[in-house]
């Protein structure tokens, strides 16, 4: 039998969600049934409300305990035992609630112990074994795999980014591989070349990356494992140009050592040196403030590439919260 105290104010609210209009004398009657039965007992050392008939202030209300002698009969002995069960054998309500989940994870484990797994991706997996293909990714399973001791790599899944996109057009040896951050730099470049140009600020420009800030880290992976094996060519030289702002710099410094020992990515210092001088030239005092919670935990690795005189200037506009971005150069300016 469980216990847990009530105030008067608090049993008189659950009775007004059943009867609206519920007067004083059918409160008292209802709780002097309560008592009665043996689900209430007054806490007398709270004192009355001072009213005719007086009722206490607090009281101990007692429910019966649920009985999970099944659940835990069920856990111990008919689950998978690969299963770790201590988190659900002391919550055990809780268990009820994820029940035909569990079940159908144990089944799964069943059905292929001993094989190895040829890997899926994730929603790939959580169909199979959920029926529900995005139950792992956005509807709470990791955390229940979490609490069961199952690993992704013990599903054989394998995670998915967003595709890299990029534009190319030359597949030669020894190119020069631009990233950018933003999608309308990546337009107006393309549009550039499409045109005809064949260099971008002074450099032979013969692929466009898109990075979309930092989902660059992750699809970046696809350019680290050959998606397009001209990427990898001996000779290729990779470029990196994003917002002058502490998290486009970051995102440059953070991927520049993520994949230093794959493949060293450069800073595209003309654009940069461009920026910088046309911040000057429209004036400082017309550039966007900097975006509120930026990380500015940046290093030098940027600013070495940059030369005294431009990272006095580039340092000037981020320490009077301003920042340039990417936008500032269009078609007109490469």
């Amino acid at each position: 039998m469980k216990k847990h105290k009530l105030t008067l104010s608090e049993i008189e609210h659950r009775m007004k969600n059943k009867v609206e209009n519920i007067s004083y004398n059918e409160l008292y009657n209802y709780i002097l049934i309560e008592i009665q039965k043996g689900s209430l007992e007054p806490i007398k050392a709270s004192g009355t409300n001072g009213k005719t008939p007086a009722l206490y202030n607090r009281y101990w209300e007692y429910e019966e305990e649920e009985d999970y002698s099944e659940f835990i009969q069920e856990m111990k002995y008919k689950l998978n035992p690969r299963l770790k069960i201590e988190y659900f054998l002391k919550n055990p309500d809780r268990y009820g609630m994820e029940r035909k989940r569990i079940q159908k994870l144990s089944n799964y484990l069943n059905q292929t112990r001993g094989q190895i797994l040829k890997p899926v991706t994730m929603n790939e997996r959580s169909f199979e074994i959920f029926r529900r293909e995005k139950y792992l990714r956005d509807e709470g399973g990791m955390e229940l795999l979490k609490k069961l001791g199952i690993s992704i790599e013990e599903l054989g899944i394998y995670d998915t980014r967003e595709p890299l996109a990029y534009y190319t057009r030359s597949r030669q040896n020894n190119q020069n591989i631009l990233i950018l951050e933003n999608k309308d730099t990546f337009y107006s470049m393309r549009k550039s070349l499409d045109d005809g140009k064949q260099e971008i600020l002074g450099v032979e420009i013969e692929t466009l990356i898109y990075g979309a800030g930092k989902g660059i880290y992750k699809s970046f992976q696809d350019y680290i494992q050959g998606v397009e094996k001209y990427f990898l060519n001996v000779g290729n030289v990779l470029w990196y140009f994003g917002d002058l702002d502490y998290e486009g710099i970051l995102i440059y410094e953070t991927l520049s050592q993520m994949y230093e020992k794959e493949v060293p990515i450069r800073l595209f210092v003309p654009a940069y040196i461009r920026m910088i001088d046309k911040a000057y030239q429209i004036g400082v005092d017309e550039l966007p403030d900097t975006k509120e919670k930026q990380n500015r935990n940046i290093s030098m690795i940027f600013f070495e590439n940059l030369g005294e005189e431009y990272t006095k200037k580039a340092r000037d506009i981020l320490e009077q919260n301003k920042y340039i971005p990417q936008e500032i150069l269009n078609c007109n300016d490469y």
